[in-house]
C-alpha cells in the first residue's frame, strides 16, 4: 500500500504528546484517592475522559476549583495551573500535552512543602522514583511523593482560600528557580518539535498563496500500533506512553 508508514515518522498533529492514564486508586493523607498535585511551566494539558468518574482539583491565582470528570468530558488548562486528579472509581483519561517532549524533559513541578523546593538537587531527591518510574517497579515511592505534594497543596489551597496568595506566588517563584537550569535544553526540543510543526503550516500557506502545493506529494499515513510502554509510574497514575517528539 502506498502512502502508509508502519511506524510514526512525523510529529503528532500540532506537535502534541499523547498518553493513556489510569489514575492512582490509593488514598492520600487527606482521604482523597488519586494523583499528585503539580503544575507545568510551559505546557497546556487536556484530558479526554474515557472511563470511570472523578474530578480535577485546580488552583490558580483566580482561586480553587473542582471540575467533574465523566466519560466524554474534555477539560484543559494552561501552564501555571496546579492540578490534582481525584479518582471516584476506575478513572481513565487520554492525556494530550502541548509541546511534546517538554513534559518528558521535566516541565512539571510538584507542590512539595517549601523546604523541598530550595534547590534542584534536594527537589530531585524528594521526587525520584526507582528506575525512573519504570513499569513493574515498586509504587511505594510514587505514593510517598504524592502524599508529600498533597500536604504542600493543602497549604497553598488553604492560604489562597483565606485570601492570602503569597504562598502560591512563592511556589511559582520556587518552580521557576528549579527548572531554570533546564530551559536551554527545553528550547531545543521546542525548536525541533512544536515550533517546527507550526512553522511548517506557514510554509504550506505561503505555497498555497503562490498557487502551489508541493507538500501534497508527501502525504502519508503514520501510526503507532500500540503504546511503546505500559504502566509507567506517572505523577497522576499508571501511564501507557507513546514516543515523544
Amino acid at each position: 500500500m502506498t502512502g502508509h508508514r508502519a511506524a510514526a515518522s512525523a510529529p503528532l498533529p500540532g506537535g502534541v504528546g499523547v498518553s493513556r492514564l489510569c489514575v492512582y486508586d490509593t488514598v492520600a493523607p487527606d482521604g482523597e484517592i488519586g494523583g499528585t498535585p503539580h503544575l507545568h511551566l510551559c505546557c497546556a494539558e487536556a484530558y479526554v475522559v474515557v472511563a470511570g468518574a472523578g474530578l480535577v482539583q485546580t488552583l490558580t491565582l483566580d482561586g480553587y476549583r473542582e471540575t467533574p470528570l465523566r466519560p466524554g468530558a474534555v477539560v484543559w488548562f494552561g501552564p501555571g495551573t496546579i492540578h490534582r486528579l481525584v479518582n471516584h472509581g476506575n478513572l481513565q483519561i487520554v492525556v494530550l500535552m502541548q509541546n511534546s517532549g517538554l513534559p518528558e524533559a521535566g516541565d512539571a513541578v510538584l507542590t512539595l512543602p517549601p523546604e523541598h523546593l530550595t534547590d534542584p538537587a534536594g527537589y530531585a531527591a524528594a521526587t525520584a522514583l526507582p528506575g525512573g518510574g519504570a513499569p513493574g517497579t515498586d509504587l511505594t515511592a510514587a505514593h510517598a511523593r504524592r502524599d508529600l505534594a498533597v500536604r504542600g497543596f493543602h497549604r497553598l489551597r488553604a492560604a489562597a482560600s483565606s485570601g492570602d496568595l503569597a504562598p502560591l506566588r512563592e511556589f511559582h517563584s520556587a518552580a521557576v528557580r528549579l527548572v531554570r537550569p533546564f530551559v536551554d535544553a527545553w528550547r531545543e526540543r521546542w525548536l525541533r518539535g512544536a515550533l517546527d510543526t507550526a512553522t511548517e503550516t506557514g510554509r504550506q500557506l505561503d505555497a498555497l498563496a503562490r498557487g502551489e502545493a508541493p507538500h501534497l506529494a508527501d502525504a502519508a499515513v503514520h501510526e503507532f500500533a500500540g503504546p511503546h510502554e505500559r504502566g509507567r509510574h506517572g505523577m497522576c497514575g499508571l501511564l501507557d506512553t507513546y514516543p515523544a517528539g
